[in-house]
């Protein structure tokens, strides 16, 4: 199983000082963080999409760029790209230029989001969210397959006999696709045969066991063979000495994000307690010293019948630069060795 790091890029108060990280400061600790991520010999890591005021990562794959130009083996990605809110042509384009200038260590991971700022800052119809993200991955599929493309839909002008350039140096260039937890999206991706990167945010994981299997009896209803139906997931978590340090070190900013968050849905404020749960043994944070966060992605991958690629999502607004530093490296460094010797 590979081992990566995913980031929405939020904004981040240091916790100790109060210092307040200014934009291009954050910019500056995110690339340092990359490069660490790629020392230490992690396979992956992945940048979010956001278009709200507490999150610096709306423009992706500029940030992507920058890193590849410091990184020499990490994969580097989408997590995710928003497909539903952009132009299938300039997506293809912008990561077909990324995974050129990464020489081949790209990967584009596309979905619908989880928040809805895109859709009226783009002018798109929210009512549209399924449509949307059908037509458009399905005409990114079809100008990744072809030079030349001719197309229709409803929500984009047509393509007659149109050339997409340039070509990746990755052929084909690996697109993934990113779900939460609706069936349809999951058979989608096996129907379609593309790799799957499944969000837990919440829950206990093994309840995604049975949107896993029905991915893969999709995909091989379609014919598609079992090595091509790779399983990834997008976890929240945190790498640090020991458990109760890494749960002191990340609460202030999980309670900040979902106090947020919650008063936005109307969810009631959330707890400790529930916070406790969430990070324990069959939740679904993936958080403690190295030996504990390792035992907990073996056991998670056996219930799910496998995975291939697991990302820890450790953006915080209230996690000091120097901790997450060593949150990856313990990431890299202890976990790996752990997960890759089971």
């Amino acid at each position: 199983m590979h081992l990566g790091v995913d980031s929405f890029v939020s904004t981040v108060t240091d916790p100790t000082t109060g210092h307040v990280v200014g934009a291009a400061e954050r910019m500056e600790h995110l690339l340092e963080e990359i490069a660490l991520a790629d020392q230490v010999g992690l396979h992956s890591f992945g940048i979010g999409e956001l278009h709200r005021s507490e999150y610096y990562d709306s423009a992706p794959t500029i940030i992507l760029a920058a890193a590849a130009a410091r990184t020499e083996r990490i994969r580097l990605g989408s997590a995710v790209k928003v497909l539903s809110a952009d132009d299938p042509v300039r997506v293809f384009q912008q990561f077909a230029t990324l995974d050129l200038i990464s020489k081949g260590r790209v990967d584009l991971v596309v979905g619908r989001g989880s928040f809805t700022e895109a859709f009226p800052l783009f002018g798109l119809d929210l009512a549209d969210y399924d449509s949307l993200f059908s037509e458009k991955l399905e005409l990114l599929l079809q100008i990744r397959d072809q030079v030349e493309v001719t197309w229709s839909g409803q929500h984009r002008p047509p393509l007659v006999r149109q050339s997409v350039y340039p070509r990746p140096l990755q052929d084909p260039l690996p697109i993934w696709v990113g779900v939460g937890g609706t069936p349809e999206s999951f058979a989608r991706a096996g129907l379609l045969g593309l790799p799957l990167m499944v969000a837990i945010i919440g829950g206990e994981p093994r309840q995604f066991a049975p949107l896993v299997d029905l991915y893969r009896r999709a995909g091989a209803q379609a014919g598609h063979p079992p090595e091509k139906l790779q399983v990834g997931l997008h976890v929240f978590g945190f790498v640090a000495e020991s458990t109760q340090a890494a749960a002191d070190t990340i609460y202030p900013g999980w309670e900040e994000m979902f106090t947020k968050v919650s008063r936005e849905r109307g969810f009631p404020r959330p707890t400790r307690q529930q916070f406790d749960a969430t990070s324990g043994p069959n939740g679904a944070f993936f958080m403690g010293d190295p030996q504990t966060v390792a035992d907990k992605i073996r056991r998670v991958s056996d219930q799910l019948g496998g995975v291939d690629r697991l990302s820890l999502q450790m953006t915080n607004p209230r996690l000091a630069h120097t901790d997450l530093l060593r949150g990856i490296e313990l990431l890299g460094t202890e976990v790996v060795p752990l997960v890759s010797t089971s």
